[in-house]
Protein backbone atom coordinates (compact mmCIF):
# COMPACT_ATOMS: atom_id res chain seq x y z
CA UNK A 1 0.00 0.00 0.00
CA UNK A 2 2.92 2.53 0.80
CA UNK A 3 4.65 1.70 -2.75
CA UNK A 4 0.89 2.52 -4.20
CA UNK A 5 1.12 5.66 -2.45
CA UNK A 6 4.17 6.79 -3.16
CA UNK A 7 3.67 6.27 -6.81
CA UNK A 8 0.57 8.17 -7.19
CA UNK A 9 2.53 10.82 -5.18
CA UNK A 10 5.17 10.83 -7.52
CA UNK A 11 2.96 10.85 -10.67
CA UNK A 12 0.86 13.58 -9.38
CA UNK A 13 3.86 15.68 -8.88
CA UNK A 14 5.25 14.69 -12.38
CA UNK A 15 1.56 15.82 -14.06
CA UNK A 16 1.77 19.40 -11.44
CA UNK A 17 5.34 20.41 -13.02
CA UNK A 18 4.43 19.54 -16.05
CA UNK A 19 2.17 23.10 -16.78
CA UNK A 20 1.67 22.37 -20.33
CA UNK A 21 0.41 18.66 -19.61
CA UNK A 22 -1.93 20.03 -16.89
CA UNK A 23 -3.24 22.71 -19.18
CA UNK A 24 -4.32 20.41 -22.20
CA UNK A 25 -5.11 17.28 -19.35
CA UNK A 26 -7.96 20.56 -17.99
CA UNK A 27 -8.53 22.34 -21.49
CA UNK A 28 -8.90 19.55 -23.86
CA UNK A 29 -12.36 18.32 -22.49
CA UNK A 30 -13.60 21.78 -22.40
CA UNK A 31 -12.72 22.46 -25.74
CA UNK A 32 -14.56 19.11 -26.59
CA UNK A 33 -17.76 20.13 -25.38
CA UNK A 34 -17.98 23.52 -26.73
CA UNK A 35 -16.76 22.42 -30.44
CA UNK A 36 -18.94 19.27 -30.17
CA UNK A 37 -22.33 21.46 -28.74
CA UNK A 38 -21.88 23.93 -31.18
CA UNK A 39 -20.51 22.25 -34.67
CA UNK A 40 -22.87 19.24 -34.54
CA UNK A 41 -25.92 20.44 -35.81
CA UNK A 42 -27.74 19.47 -38.90
CA UNK A 43 -29.90 22.90 -39.36
CA UNK A 44 -29.82 24.15 -42.51
CA UNK A 45 -29.15 28.07 -42.39
CA UNK A 46 -27.59 30.95 -44.59
CA UNK A 47 -28.50 29.01 -47.54
CA UNK A 48 -27.05 30.89 -50.52
CA UNK A 49 -29.56 31.75 -52.80
CA UNK A 50 -29.89 32.92 -56.63
CA UNK A 51 -32.52 33.39 -58.68
CA UNK A 52 -32.82 33.41 -62.58
CA UNK A 53 -35.28 36.01 -63.81
CA UNK A 54 -35.45 36.40 -67.31
CA UNK A 55 -38.57 39.13 -67.58
CA UNK A 56 -39.37 40.15 -64.16
CA UNK A 57 -43.05 40.63 -63.55
CA UNK A 58 -45.31 41.17 -60.83
CA UNK A 59 -45.15 37.38 -59.87
CA UNK A 60 -41.43 36.85 -59.77
CA UNK A 61 -40.69 40.15 -58.29
CA UNK A 62 -42.77 39.37 -54.93
CA UNK A 63 -41.32 35.82 -55.00
CA UNK A 64 -37.90 36.93 -54.82
CA UNK A 65 -38.93 39.39 -51.76
CA UNK A 66 -40.36 36.49 -50.24
CA UNK A 67 -36.96 34.23 -50.74
CA UNK A 68 -34.85 37.70 -49.41
CA UNK A 69 -37.35 38.10 -46.48
CA UNK A 70 -36.71 34.25 -45.25
CA UNK A 71 -34.35 33.74 -42.66
CA UNK A 72 -32.68 30.42 -44.17
CA UNK A 73 -32.07 31.82 -47.39
CA UNK A 74 -29.39 34.63 -48.03
CA UNK A 75 -29.39 36.25 -51.35
CA UNK A 76 -26.56 35.89 -53.90
CA UNK A 77 -27.20 36.95 -57.16
CA UNK A 78 -30.67 38.34 -59.34
CA UNK A 79 -29.51 36.97 -62.90
CA UNK A 80 -31.34 37.65 -66.50
CA UNK A 81 -29.74 34.74 -67.83
CA UNK A 82 -29.57 30.81 -66.88
CA UNK A 83 -26.67 30.64 -68.37
CA UNK A 84 -24.49 32.71 -65.62
CA UNK A 85 -25.92 30.29 -62.81
CA UNK A 86 -22.95 27.44 -63.85
CA UNK A 87 -20.24 29.78 -62.75
CA UNK A 88 -22.15 30.65 -59.26
CA UNK A 89 -22.09 26.88 -58.53
CA UNK A 90 -19.24 26.01 -59.48
CA UNK A 91 -17.23 28.51 -57.57
CA UNK A 92 -19.64 27.87 -54.61
CA UNK A 93 -21.10 31.29 -54.11
CA UNK A 94 -24.70 29.79 -54.48
CA UNK A 95 -26.05 26.78 -53.34
CA UNK A 96 -29.62 26.67 -54.63
CA UNK A 97 -30.99 28.30 -58.06
CA UNK A 98 -34.01 29.06 -58.44
CA UNK A 99 -35.00 29.61 -62.52
CA UNK A 100 -38.63 31.52 -63.47
CA UNK A 101 -40.01 30.53 -66.97
CA UNK A 102 -40.72 34.21 -69.32
CA UNK A 103 -44.18 35.09 -68.94
CA UNK A 104 -44.30 33.64 -65.47
CA UNK A 105 -47.31 35.81 -64.66
CA UNK A 106 -49.23 35.78 -67.65
CA UNK A 107 -49.48 32.10 -67.86
CA UNK A 108 -50.61 32.15 -64.56
CA UNK A 109 -53.28 35.17 -65.07
CA UNK A 110 -54.22 32.40 -68.16
CA UNK A 111 -54.81 29.38 -65.91
CA UNK A 112 -51.96 28.09 -67.72
CA UNK A 113 -49.13 25.83 -65.54
CA UNK A 114 -46.41 28.29 -64.85
CA UNK A 115 -42.82 26.72 -64.10
CA UNK A 116 -39.69 26.94 -61.71
CA UNK A 117 -36.56 25.15 -62.05
CA UNK A 118 -34.91 24.84 -58.73
CA UNK A 119 -31.53 23.48 -59.12
CA UNK A 120 -29.33 22.59 -55.69
CA UNK A 121 -25.75 21.97 -54.97
CA UNK A 122 -26.22 18.67 -53.56
CA UNK A 123 -22.65 17.36 -53.28
CA UNK A 124 -23.72 17.11 -49.46
CA UNK A 125 -26.90 14.99 -49.81
CA UNK A 126 -28.72 15.70 -47.14
CA UNK A 127 -28.12 19.24 -46.44
CA UNK A 128 -29.38 19.50 -50.35
CA UNK A 129 -31.97 17.78 -49.69
CA UNK A 130 -33.17 20.07 -46.78
CA UNK A 131 -32.32 23.07 -49.88
CA UNK A 132 -35.15 22.15 -51.78
CA UNK A 133 -37.76 21.60 -49.65
CA UNK A 134 -37.10 25.30 -48.40
CA UNK A 135 -36.75 26.67 -51.90
CA UNK A 136 -39.96 24.28 -52.97
CA UNK A 137 -42.00 25.39 -49.50
CA UNK A 138 -41.86 29.18 -50.41
CA UNK A 139 -43.56 28.28 -53.60
CA UNK A 140 -46.01 26.22 -52.10
CA UNK A 141 -46.71 28.78 -49.17
CA UNK A 142 -47.32 31.62 -52.14
CA UNK A 143 -49.62 29.19 -54.29
CA UNK A 144 -51.76 28.51 -51.33
CA UNK A 145 -52.39 31.87 -50.54
CA UNK A 146 -53.08 32.99 -54.35
CA UNK A 147 -55.16 30.07 -55.59
CA UNK A 148 -56.49 32.16 -58.62
CA UNK A 149 -58.51 30.55 -61.09
CA UNK A 150 -58.92 26.63 -60.84
CA UNK A 151 -56.17 24.99 -62.46
CA UNK A 152 -53.66 27.66 -61.79
CA UNK A 153 -50.92 26.67 -60.05
CA UNK A 154 -47.11 26.23 -60.02
CA UNK A 155 -45.15 23.66 -61.01
CA UNK A 156 -41.55 23.31 -59.67
CA UNK A 157 -39.21 21.39 -61.30
CA UNK A 158 -36.31 19.76 -59.54
CA UNK A 159 -32.72 19.31 -60.61
CA UNK A 160 -29.73 17.64 -58.53
CA UNK A 161 -26.29 18.79 -59.40
CA UNK A 162 -22.96 17.05 -58.47
CA UNK A 163 -24.13 14.09 -56.55
CA UNK A 164 -27.95 12.87 -58.62
CA UNK A 165 -28.13 9.77 -57.22
CA UNK A 166 -27.53 11.60 -53.58
CA UNK A 167 -24.98 8.88 -52.61
CA UNK A 168 -23.46 9.99 -49.02
CA UNK A 169 -20.18 8.17 -49.93
CA UNK A 170 -19.83 11.16 -52.01
CA UNK A 171 -19.62 13.42 -49.14
CA UNK A 172 -17.49 11.76 -46.52
CA UNK A 173 -14.51 10.01 -49.01
CA UNK A 174 -12.95 13.94 -49.81
CA UNK A 175 -13.80 14.57 -46.00
CA UNK A 176 -11.67 11.27 -45.27
CA UNK A 177 -9.19 11.87 -47.22
CA UNK A 178 -8.41 15.17 -45.12
CA UNK A 179 -8.42 13.18 -42.27
CA UNK A 180 -6.07 10.19 -42.69
CA UNK A 181 -3.63 12.27 -44.68
CA UNK A 182 -3.67 15.09 -40.88
CA UNK A 183 -3.42 11.63 -38.74
CA UNK A 184 -0.46 10.32 -41.21
CA UNK A 185 1.46 13.86 -41.28
CA UNK A 186 0.73 16.22 -38.15
CA UNK A 187 0.31 13.54 -35.86
CA UNK A 188 2.78 10.83 -36.44
CA UNK A 189 5.46 13.98 -37.38
CA UNK A 190 4.95 15.28 -33.66
CA UNK A 191 5.11 11.12 -31.66
CA UNK A 192 8.34 10.71 -33.95
CA UNK A 193 10.09 14.06 -33.18
CA UNK A 194 9.11 14.20 -29.32
CA UNK A 195 10.26 10.36 -29.15
CA UNK A 196 13.79 11.74 -30.21
CA UNK A 197 13.33 14.69 -27.36
CA UNK A 198 12.70 11.73 -24.94
CA UNK A 199 15.59 9.62 -25.93
CA UNK A 200 18.29 12.76 -26.38
CA UNK A 201 19.34 12.17 -30.07
CA UNK A 202 17.05 15.02 -30.95
CA UNK A 203 19.68 17.21 -28.79
CA UNK A 204 22.40 15.99 -30.86
CA UNK A 205 20.51 16.73 -34.01
CA UNK A 206 20.17 20.47 -32.74
CA UNK A 207 24.17 20.98 -32.08
CA UNK A 208 25.16 19.62 -35.58
CA UNK A 209 26.26 21.81 -38.35
CA UNK A 210 22.64 21.42 -39.80
CA UNK A 211 20.62 24.54 -40.18
CA UNK A 212 17.22 24.64 -38.06
CA UNK A 213 15.87 25.04 -42.16
CA UNK A 214 17.39 22.58 -42.87
CA UNK A 215 16.46 20.13 -40.20
CA UNK A 216 12.98 20.79 -40.67
CA UNK A 217 13.29 19.75 -44.64
CA UNK A 218 15.10 16.83 -43.59
CA UNK A 219 12.03 15.86 -40.97
CA UNK A 220 9.77 16.81 -43.45
CA UNK A 221 10.83 14.95 -46.67
CA UNK A 222 10.32 11.34 -45.56
CA UNK A 223 6.70 11.97 -44.20
CA UNK A 224 5.68 13.96 -47.78
CA UNK A 225 6.93 10.46 -49.73
CA UNK A 226 4.60 8.75 -47.20
CA UNK A 227 1.69 10.78 -47.58
CA UNK A 228 1.93 10.61 -51.36
CA UNK A 229 1.46 6.92 -51.20
CA UNK A 230 -1.37 7.25 -48.56
CA UNK A 231 -2.90 9.84 -50.72
CA UNK A 232 -2.78 7.61 -53.94
CA UNK A 233 -4.35 5.04 -51.50
CA UNK A 234 -7.44 7.01 -50.77
CA UNK A 235 -8.02 8.02 -53.99
CA UNK A 236 -7.86 4.48 -55.36
CA UNK A 237 -10.11 3.12 -52.65
CA UNK A 238 -12.71 6.02 -53.04
CA UNK A 239 -12.48 5.32 -56.96
CA UNK A 240 -12.49 1.52 -56.84
CA UNK A 241 -14.82 0.58 -54.16
CA UNK A 242 -16.56 3.30 -53.09
CA UNK A 243 -17.54 4.61 -56.47
CA UNK A 244 -16.64 8.00 -55.92
CA UNK A 245 -16.30 10.28 -59.62
CA UNK A 246 -13.43 11.72 -59.76
CA UNK A 247 -14.80 14.73 -62.44
CA UNK A 248 -11.73 16.53 -62.46
CA UNK A 249 -7.75 16.30 -63.05
CA UNK A 250 -6.10 13.54 -61.07
CA UNK A 251 -3.03 15.77 -61.48
CA UNK A 252 -4.45 18.60 -59.65
CA UNK A 253 -5.62 16.38 -57.05
CA UNK A 254 -2.58 15.21 -56.09
CA UNK A 255 -0.74 18.04 -56.07
CA UNK A 256 -3.30 19.73 -53.88
CA UNK A 257 -2.90 16.95 -51.26
CA UNK A 258 0.41 17.34 -51.42
CA UNK A 259 0.32 20.78 -50.06
CA UNK A 260 -2.46 19.65 -47.42
CA UNK A 261 0.57 17.42 -46.53
CA UNK A 262 3.10 19.83 -46.32
CA UNK A 263 0.63 21.96 -44.38
CA UNK A 264 0.08 19.10 -41.97
CA UNK A 265 3.59 17.86 -41.18
CA UNK A 266 4.77 21.85 -40.42
CA UNK A 267 2.30 21.71 -38.05
CA UNK A 268 3.04 18.45 -36.51
CA UNK A 269 6.70 19.63 -36.40
CA UNK A 270 5.68 23.18 -34.99
CA UNK A 271 3.44 21.24 -32.16
CA UNK A 272 6.89 18.84 -31.39
CA UNK A 273 8.94 22.16 -31.00
CA UNK A 274 7.01 23.35 -28.84
CA UNK A 275 6.23 20.48 -26.46
CA UNK A 276 8.14 18.31 -24.20
CA UNK A 277 6.39 14.80 -24.06
CA UNK A 278 5.24 12.11 -26.81
CA UNK A 279 1.66 12.26 -24.51
CA UNK A 280 1.55 16.06 -24.54
CA UNK A 281 2.44 16.54 -28.18
CA UNK A 282 0.01 13.26 -29.00
CA UNK A 283 -2.76 15.34 -26.83
CA UNK A 284 -2.22 18.42 -28.54
CA UNK A 285 -2.25 17.32 -32.01
CA UNK A 286 -5.71 15.84 -31.62
CA UNK A 287 -6.60 18.76 -30.23
CA UNK A 288 -5.13 20.87 -32.95
CA UNK A 289 -5.82 19.01 -35.50
CA UNK A 290 -8.26 16.04 -35.46
CA UNK A 291 -10.90 18.07 -33.91
CA UNK A 292 -11.07 20.61 -36.13
CA UNK A 293 -10.32 18.19 -39.04
CA UNK A 294 -13.62 16.53 -38.15
CA UNK A 295 -15.68 19.19 -36.89
CA UNK A 296 -14.80 22.51 -38.13
CA UNK A 297 -13.53 21.76 -42.33
CA UNK A 298 -17.43 20.94 -43.31
CA UNK A 299 -16.42 17.34 -43.40
CA UNK A 300 -19.58 15.99 -41.57
CA UNK A 301 -21.24 19.28 -40.55
CA UNK A 302 -21.99 22.36 -42.82
CA UNK A 303 -20.54 25.32 -41.69
CA UNK A 304 -23.16 27.58 -42.60
CA UNK A 305 -25.37 25.83 -39.40
CA UNK A 306 -22.77 26.84 -37.23
CA UNK A 307 -22.15 29.72 -35.17
CA UNK A 308 -20.56 32.79 -36.40
CA UNK A 309 -17.86 32.25 -34.33
CA UNK A 310 -16.99 28.93 -35.13
CA UNK A 311 -17.09 30.19 -38.88
CA UNK A 312 -14.64 32.53 -38.37
CA UNK A 313 -12.44 29.81 -36.42
CA UNK A 314 -12.77 27.30 -39.13
CA UNK A 315 -10.78 29.89 -41.39
CA UNK A 316 -7.38 28.68 -40.09
CA UNK A 317 -8.15 25.39 -40.28
CA UNK A 318 -6.50 23.57 -43.19
CA UNK A 319 -8.66 21.06 -43.90
CA UNK A 320 -12.01 23.27 -44.09
CA UNK A 321 -9.65 24.32 -47.28
CA UNK A 322 -8.53 21.08 -48.52
CA UNK A 323 -12.20 19.40 -48.09
CA UNK A 324 -13.56 22.32 -50.31
CA UNK A 325 -11.09 21.49 -52.96
CA UNK A 326 -11.47 17.90 -53.04
CA UNK A 327 -15.19 17.64 -52.91
CA UNK A 328 -14.62 20.88 -55.75
CA UNK A 329 -12.05 18.74 -57.77
CA UNK A 330 -13.70 14.86 -57.41
CA UNK A 331 -17.44 15.73 -57.92
CA UNK A 332 -17.68 18.95 -59.69
CA UNK A 333 -14.62 18.68 -61.87
CA UNK A 334 -13.04 22.39 -61.25
CA UNK A 335 -9.70 23.63 -62.16
CA UNK A 336 -7.21 25.94 -60.27
CA UNK A 337 -9.64 28.88 -62.25
CA UNK A 338 -11.92 28.50 -59.34
CA UNK A 339 -9.74 26.81 -56.52
CA UNK A 340 -7.12 29.37 -56.09
CA UNK A 341 -8.15 31.19 -53.22
CA UNK A 342 -7.93 27.58 -51.52
CA UNK A 343 -4.63 27.00 -52.82
CA UNK A 344 -3.35 30.48 -51.81
CA UNK A 345 -4.31 30.09 -48.00
CA UNK A 346 -3.08 26.47 -47.67
CA UNK A 347 0.38 27.97 -49.85
CA UNK A 348 -0.09 30.83 -46.76
CA UNK A 349 -0.30 28.44 -44.00
CA UNK A 350 2.39 26.37 -45.19
CA UNK A 351 4.92 29.13 -45.54
CA UNK A 352 3.86 30.82 -42.30
CA UNK A 353 4.35 27.13 -40.22
CA UNK A 354 7.84 25.92 -41.82
CA UNK A 355 9.15 29.26 -40.79
CA UNK A 356 7.25 29.16 -37.26
CA UNK A 357 9.00 25.50 -36.84
CA UNK A 358 12.44 26.62 -38.20
CA UNK A 359 12.40 29.49 -35.95
CA UNK A 360 11.33 26.91 -33.14
CA UNK A 361 14.19 24.69 -33.82
CA UNK A 362 16.65 28.16 -33.62
CA UNK A 363 15.21 29.13 -29.89
CA UNK A 364 15.81 25.73 -28.92
CA UNK A 365 19.64 25.66 -30.05
CA UNK A 366 20.25 29.11 -28.85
Amino acid sequence: MNELRGLLRKEWLHILRDRRTLAVLVLMPIVQVILFGYSIRTDVQDVRLAIVDPVPDQVTQELRARYAATPTFRMAAVLSRESELERLFQSGEAQVGVIFEPGFAGRLARGLPARVLIVADAAEPNTGTSRLNYASAVLQHYQSEHGGVPGTRIVPQIRIRFNPTSESVNLFVPGLMAMVLTITSALMTALSLTREKETGTMETLLVSPLRPWQIVVGKVAPYMLIGLVGLLAVVAEARLIFGVPLVGSLALLVGEGLLFILVSLALGILISARTSSQRVAMMAALVGTMLPTMLLSGFIFPLESMPVILQWVSLVVPARWFVSIARGIMLKGIGLSYLWRETLVLAGMALFLLVMSARSFRVRLE
